[in-house]
């Protein structure tokens, strides 16, 4: 489905967008998501040296933002519960509810905005396999974090291990913090809204969500400042690479799928078009057999006859 944008507008797909080829698409890309971060595990100690100089980093910055919300959270509960309901569910929540949004209400705009968010997952999918990073929550306790889902898990579904449902932290790869997709796909969503919401309330929504979530991925110790810088730094990559995949994805569907080309028109039927079965009209009828008055001739002359055979000054007869 070829998509064209020029400067300032945006041109609507050739072929309508189907729910029924786009959700498979989605699920995949999710799938691939949770199973990139189930599989790419890394080696722990790796792991825990990645989230160390990533600490130091911030230090030699003056970026430690993440002790004072940690404490808070953790001191708290009015504020630790709601940021740990935060992270566990709004992340699978929104971003599927504004696709929704998106593809009912704003469908010119869907394909570009889901080829961009489905860009960046998949660069943040190489992060975890190149850079497995132990969260702050999963450092020796002398580095002064709490584990807030831990230390609330008696409020919520989740357990003591993620922010998976109780009993399923296994199945997550608890050490794909670097970049933070909570972040990123936030951020997806808050341009979204900003960009294609029309009232006061979606403005609000695009400012404070991505804000939110990344003091919340820092006060519940699930990830560093540099982790959410690197998820918005990954969502401005997919930003810049969703064009190029676009053109990709519209040569190898033409190559895989067959072109249909009308069949060419007959040359000898232009003339005389079918009416009804057997019957033809020719140049000037309206209907078959029904011609056009005769011109009529001056006196003497025929209607084959030439302007001199009628008289000099003699109109020539009508063709």
């Amino acid at each position: 489905m070829p998509y064209t944008e020029t400067a300032g507008t945006e041109a609507a797909p050739a072929t309508r967008l189907r729910w029924w080829t786009e959700l498979p698409l989605i699920l995949l890309v999710y799938a691939c998501y949770s199973a990139g971060r189930l599989l790419v595990r890394g080696d722990v100690s790796d792991a825990v040296d990645h989230g160390l100089a990533i600490l130091r980093i911030e230090k030699a910055l003056y970026l430690n933002a993440e002790h004072p919300l940690n404490r808070l959270f953790t001191r708290e509960p009015w504020l630790g519960i709601p940021a740990d309901f935060w992270y566990a569910s709004l992340h699978y929540l929104v971003t599927p509810a504004i696709l929704i949004w998106l593809f009912r209400s704003r469908a010119v705009h869907f394909r570009a905005a889901r080829t961009w968010l489905m860009t960046s997952t998949f660069i943040g999918l190489i992060g975890f396999t190149l850079l497995p990073t132990c969260p702050p929550r999963l450092l020796d306790a002398g580095h002064g974090f709490v584990d807030t889902m831990a230390h609330y898990s008696s409020y919520g579904w989740w357990g003591g291990e993620a922010s998976a449902p109780r009993g399923l932290g296994g199945m997550t790869n608890q050490y794909a913090a670097m970049p933070s997709l909570h972040v990123g796909w936030a951020l997806w969503c808050g341009v979204i809204l900003w960009r294609y919401g029309r009232t006061r309330l979606t403005r609000t929504a695009a400012v404070v969500y991505p804000l939110v979530t990344t003091i919340v991925v820092m006060g519940t110790a699930n990830h560093y400042f540099l982790d959410a810088a690197a998820g918005a730094a990954v969502m401005g990559a997919g930003l810049l690479l969703a064009p190029v995949v676009t053109r990709y994805a519209d040569r190898v569907k033409a190559r895989l799928l067959p072109r249909v080309t009308a069949a060419p028109a007959d040359s000898s039927a232009t003339g005389s078009p079918n009416v009804s079965a057997g019957c033809h009209t020719s140049a000037g009828e309206q209907i078959p057999r029904q011609r056009h008055p005769e011109p009529r001739y001056g006196t003497g002359t025929e209607p084959g006859a030439s302007p001199s055979d009628a008289g000099e000054g003699a109109p020539a007869p009508a063709r």
